[in-house]
């Protein structure tokens, strides 16, 4: 098992945890009705995907 040889600094150990941020997820406007919706996903409004219509 590993041991610590020395302490490590706020800034270091900071500065590596930055990286763990948490993103919002990013939308589109879908063609037909413009209403947002995750890019390559069908319209939970309209149902049309790539003009499309594939959900009644």
């Amino acid at each position: 098992m590993g041991v610590q040889q020395n302490r490590t600094s706020k800034q270091r150990k900071r500065s590596r945890r930055a990286q763990q941020k948490l993103t919002a997820p990013g939308y589109v406007k879908c063609p037909q009705c413009h209403e947002p919706v995750k890019p390559h996903y069908v319209c939970s409004e309209c149902g049309f995907y790539d003009a499309k219509k594939v959900v009644k």
